[in-house]
């Protein structure tokens, strides 16, 4: 794949990278000015000539990504004993970082407030996975940037999250909510978990969970009711907007802050000018 072709990947995918450039060279060098490699956490497309050079730069740009570094670098290296490189020659790599990582939201359930909610959350910076065994609730056309995922067996989906994402649990079933909830506070992960409620569910399903061994921290983690109590009434485009103004005000509050069991990488979802 081109290196072109993969950065338009990426961005599709919400996948945050760092394109590394040779912007000069001297004397003998493995590739001319402007030879250019993209380099993931786990991918490189394209390639800058190879050798000890390469794998330095893939080490600098992971490192970046690492620490979710914005700024652009400069680096000159002399291609010789030290890189293990017996060019002779001198190049300098221009590293750019492109494309924050996204939000990473879950949604399970297609229903009345599913399909309000999701082109919401669509609408913003973030990545959506929209889950249901139901392949007839959902709507024609999905919104860009979100990912319609059908299977039977919709608890199985929980494992193939990344750590750090928003789950968001709104079925038809309650008793598909309760595994659905074991399953999310089971890894422990995640930056936000919502499940739709009432009160009287949530302490029915704490009481469950309870006899099942969760631990009342944990449980406390999770938000039933879900949603702004600023933000009344019960059609789905209310208890949607509700929602969705929970799940931004709960990240711009705790951008930067671990998550148990692992790191969130998602990205700011309100610009710097309209956060406090």
């Amino acid at each position: 794949m081109s290196w072109i072709s993969a950065l338009a990947d990426l961005q599709q995918q919400g996948e945050a990278c760092v394109l590394v450039t040779i912007i000069e060279e001297r004397g003998s060098t493995p590739r001319n000015a402007g030879s250019k490699m993209v380099v993931t956490a786990e991918r490189i497309f394209e390639t800058i000539g190879g050798g000890h050079l390469e794998y330095k730069a893939m080490e600098m740009a992971r490192e970046m990504l690492a620490s979710r570094s914005q700024d652009t670098r400069l680096e000159r290296f002399s291609l010789g004993a030290s890189l293990g490189q017996c060019c002779g020659g001198a190049t300098v790599l221009l590293f750019e970082p492109m494309g924050q990582p996204q939000a990473q939201i879950a949604v399970f359930g297609a229903g009345h407030v599913g399909r309000a909610l999701v082109p919401l959350l669509a609408s913003l910076p973030c990545k959506v996975r929209w889950i249901d065994s139901r392949e007839n609730e959902f709507p024609e056309q999905i919104p860009a940037g979100v990912d319609k995922i059908i299977n039977d067996e919709v608890v199985d989906e929980v494992e193939n999250m990344p750590p750090g994402i928003y789950y968001i649990v709104m079925t038809h079933n309650h008793q598909l909510d309760l595994e659905l909830t074991a399953a999310i506070l089971k890894r422990g992960d995640f930056a936000y978990y919502g499940l739709i409620g009432s009160k009287t569910k949530r302490v029915k399903f704490e009481h469950r969970l309870r006899e099942r061994g969760f631990a009342d921290t944990l449980m406390a983690r999770m938000r039933c009711p879900m949603g702004l109590a600023e933000v009344k009434g019960k059609l789905p485009v209310e208890i949607a907007v509700s929602i969705a103004g929970e799940v931004i005000a709960t990240y711009n509050a705790s951008f930067g802050q671990d998550v148990k069991k692992g790191e969130s990488s998602v990205a700011k979802l309100l610009p710097a000018s309209r956060r406090s």
